[in-house]
């Protein structure tokens, strides 16, 4: 069962982090620091989540992705550049979790995790371009403010029962698969509208 817990646990990070990684290392290092929740032996491994270190800097990528996030543009742009650091974050998360001396094993899991990270930022970033076709701001604020809401509660749905958190996250991807095409391909039109400004800018 610690190993199943362990799997759900690591599947939970790598999902969250596509939507904000640097929410999900932050508030989990928070909850670690602050005692809120007490570390079985087998996750040992996280507390270095819980560091000074490790804090500010995610609290300051954090402040940073807040306000980027609720800008049209600045938000694509964002995901743009966390296309590759968002997988990368939750496979490290998803290593550090598993906490194996396998580096063959830690190799997998890490791309294993990284693709489920790929999948949720896809779904993140593709309904961004769609919501940003809207000419008002509103809507980019309310999305932004749901995916926070949607990985603190995942994180607590995890520290609650890590099994059940596994199927919505499971839930989550399979609906994010399917959806993630279909909003890139809605979003073409603004993808070129994105591609002529940007052009014309450097004329």
């Amino acid at each position: 069962m610690d190993i199943l817990n362990q799997l759900a646990v690591a599947l939970g990070f790598a999902t969250l982090a596509g939507l904000n990684l640097y929410l999900t290392v932050l508030v989990t290092g928070l909850a670690i620091r602050m005692d809120w929740i007490q570390l079985s032996s087998q996750y040992d491994q996280l507390s270095v989540l819980g560091s000074d270190a490790v804090l500010i800097a995610a609290g300051i990528f954090f402040a940073l992705e807040f306000f980027s996030d609720k800008i049209p543009w600045v938000d694509s742009l964002w995901d743009g550049v966390h296309t590759l650091i968002r997988p990368v974050g939750g496979g490290l998360l998803a290593i550090q979790t598993l906490g194996t001396s396998d580096p063959a094993f830690d190799v997998i899991i890490g791309l294993l995790a990284g693709g489920t990270t790929l999948v949720s930022h896809g779904f993140k970033a593709g309904t961004r371009l769609v919501v940003n076709a809207s000419p008002e701001p509103v809507s980019n604020i309310v999305v932004s403010t749901a995916e926070d809401v949607a990985v603190v509660g995942g994180l607590a749905l995890m520290a609650w029962n890590p099994l059940v958190a596994a199927v919505v996250f499971i839930a989550f991807l399979s609906f994010a698969l399917y959806v993630t095409p279909r909003l890139f391909r809605r979003s073409k039109a603004f993808l070129w509208l994105l591609w002529h400004n940007l052009g014309s800018g450097f004329r």
